[in-house]
C-alpha cells in the first residue's frame, strides 16, 4: 500500500473551496511518528436489528485516505462510522487515527484490534465490514484492482481514490470489478471528483443546449515548480522507498502527470462527452535535471477526438517558470473556462473568443458543496436508498485516456484508442503477491536513477 502525502490539494470537508488539503487535515491531527508495529484479527460484527449505520474500512491512511474518511464522515442522510483501518506504513495509520478521532470523537471506532498493517492489512480490515458497507480504497494505483477486487468479492460498496491503475493491465481489473458489482448491485464511487461540480454541470448543460455552438479545441494545463527526486540512501528498504514516493516511479502510481492531470483529462471526455480516438505527444527533461525519478519534465499532448476535434493538454514541471493551473474551451460561438486554480469552479463563459474578465457573459451559481464532499453524498444516498451508482468504467476510461496521452509521449507513438482498451500490459504483473521481503519493480543505475522512458524505444500499450 502507498498512503503518501498529495501534491493535489483537496479542500477541507465542511468549508467551501480552499488551498487547504487532505495532506493539512492529516499534519493538523499529529505530527507523530511512532515506532511501534500495531497488529491484531479481525473481529466478527453484531448487528442491532434495523442498525442503519453504514460502516467504513479505510485502506491507506495518507491524506487522501484521511481525507475521503473525513468527507464520508460528514454527509448527511444516516449515521455513518469508521470502524477499520489499514496501511503498510504505521506511522500513517497513527497519524490519520489521531486526527480523524480528535475530529471525529467515537464515531471513529477503530481500537487496536482493527488497525492492520502490511501488504494483506486491506483484507483484514476488509473482513471487519458486514455487507453493503464501504471500503475506502484509497492507496495508491499499483494495489487498487486488487483492493476492489476483494472489496466486490465480500460484497461491500467501493470508495476508489484516483488514479485507477497505472497501466491497461490494471485498468482491464477494474473494469472487469465494475461488471462483477453491476451484478451485485454493489455500489462504487471514484474520485474524479469535478464530475459532481454544480458549476461544471452546469455549463456542460449549457454547452449540450448548443449555447457554445459546437465544441472545437480544448486547452488544459497543470504547470509547476515539480516534483524531482533525490538517490535513495543505501541504508533505506528500497521497495518500501518506492512506495513512499509513488509519484517519482510509474508502477506505483502512474507517474507525476497522470497523478496530476487525470482531472483534467477527465474534464476534456465529459466536455466532448466521448473518449479520445488517438494520442500524440512529446516530452523530455531539462538539460539540468538530475532527477532519479522515472517522469519527464514536460509532458504535451493532442487528443483527437471522433469528430475530429482536439484537446490540447499540457504539464510542465520546472522551477522559476511560468504556472498554469485551469481548462478552456473554445466553441463556434464563444469561449469558456472550465475550471481554474488547484480544480476552483472557475467556471464562465465569454462572449466571443477573448478570454478575460471584461470579456466574461455568463457565470453559473456559487458551489454550496465543494465536490470532495458532493460526492461521498452522492454515493452514500446511493446506498441508503438502493439507487444505480457505478462510477468505474467512466473513471476507468479517463484514466485509460490519460495513460494513451502518457505512453505517445514515453514512445513517441501515435497511440489509438482501440489498441489502449484491448492492452493488458503492465509495469509490475506480480503486485498482487509484493511482500516486504520482495525486490522493488526497478532498480536505478550507478548514479541513483531509475530509468526513465526512451521515446522510440519505450512501450506502454
Amino acid at each position: 500500500m502507498t498512503p503518501v502525502s498529495d501534491p493535489q490539494p483537496r479542500p477541507t470537508p465542511g468549508t467551501s473551496h480552499s488551498r487547504s488539503t487532505r495532506r493539512v487535515f492529516l499534519a493538523r491531527g499529529s505530527q507523530a511518528v511512532a515506532g511501534s508495529a500495531l497488529a491484531g484479527v479481525a473481529l466478527p460484527w453484531v448487528h442491532a436489528a434495523g442498525d442503519s449505520t453504514i460502516r467504513l474500512a479505510l485502506i491507506g491512511c495518507g491524506g487522501r485516505g484521511t481525507g475521503a474518511a473525513a468527507n464520508a464522515l460528514e454527509a448527511p442522510g444516516g449515521p455513518v462510522e469508521l470502524v477499520a483501518m489499514a496501511d503498510l506504513f504505521e506511522d500513517r495509520l497513527r497519524n490519520s487515527h489521531r486526527s480523524l478521532s480528535e475530529k471525529y470523537g467515537e464515531r471513529v471506532a477503530v481500537p487496536a484490534e482493527r488497525r492492520f498493517l502490511g501488504f494483506s492489512a486491506y483484507r483484514e480490515a476488509i473482513d471487519c465490514l458486514r455487507p453493503g458497507d464501504v471500503a475506502l480504497c484509497t492507496t495508491h494505483a499499483a494495489f487498487r484492482a486488487a483492493h476492489v477486487e476483494y472489496a466486490i468479492a465480500k460484497g461491500v460498496h467501493v470508495f476508489m481514490e484516483k488514479t485507477f491503475a497505472p497501466d491497461p493491465g490494471g485498468i482491464q481489473r477494474i473494469l472487469r470489478a465494475g461488471e462483477a458489482a453491476e451484478k451485485k448491485n454493489l455500489k462504487i464511487g471514484a474520485g474524479v471528483m469535478c464530475r459532481h461540480s454544480t458549476a461544471r454541470q452546469a455549463l456542460i448543460q449549457r454547452i449540450r443546449e448548443g449555447a457554445m455552438g459546437e465544441i472545437q479545441l480544448i486547452r488544459a494545463y497543470r504547470m509547476d515548480s515539480g516534483y524531482r527526486m533525490g538517490p535513495r540512501q543505501p541504508q533505506e528498504h528500497e521497495l518500501y522507498w518506492q512506495i513512499r514516493r509513488p509519484y517519482q516511479f510509474l508502477w506505483a502510481s502512474s507517474g507525476i502527470f497522470i497523478e496530476l492531470m487525470i482531472h483534467q483529462i477527465d474534464e476534456c471526455c465529459w466536455i466532448k462527452d466521448g473518449w479520445p480516438v488517438t494520442a500524440h505527444g512529446v516530452g523530455g527533461r531539462g538539460p539540468d535535471s538530475t532527477d532519479c525519478s522515472q517522469n519527464l519534465d514536460t509532458y504535451s499532448i493532442e487528443y483527437t477526438f471522433a469528430d475530429g476535434t482536439k484537446a490540447l493538454v499540457t504539464g510542465r514541471y520546472i522551477p522559476k517558470c511560468h504556472n498554469d493551473f485551469a481548462t478552456f474551451l473554445h466553441g463556434t460561438k464563444c469561449a469558456a473556462q472550465f475550471s481554474g486554480d488547484i480544480h476552483a469552479p472557475t467556471v464562465q463563459m465569454y462572449k466571443d473568443q477573448r478570454i478575460g474578465r471584461e470579456h466574461v457573459a455568463w457565470r453559473p451559481e456559487r458551489e454550496k458543496v465543494d465536490p470532495w464532499q458532493a460526492e461521498w453524498n452522492v454515493l452514500l444516498d446511493a446506498i441508503r436508498n438502493d439507487r444505480p451508482h457505478n462510477e468505474a468504467r467512466r473513471a476507468a476510461y479517463s484514466n485509460l485516456a490519460a495513460i494513451m496521452g502518457r505512453a505517445a509521449v514515453h514512445s513517441g507513438q501515435i497511440i489509438r484508442w482501440e489498441d489502449a482498451l484491448a492492452s493488458n500490459s503492465m509495469f509490475c504483473p506480480q503486485v498482487d503477491r509484493l511482500t516486504a521481503d520482495s525486490p522493488a519493480p526497478v532498480r536505478a543505475d550507478a548514479q541513483g536513477r531509475y530509468p526513465a522512458p526512451i521515446p522510440g524505444a519505450c512501450t506502454e500499450i
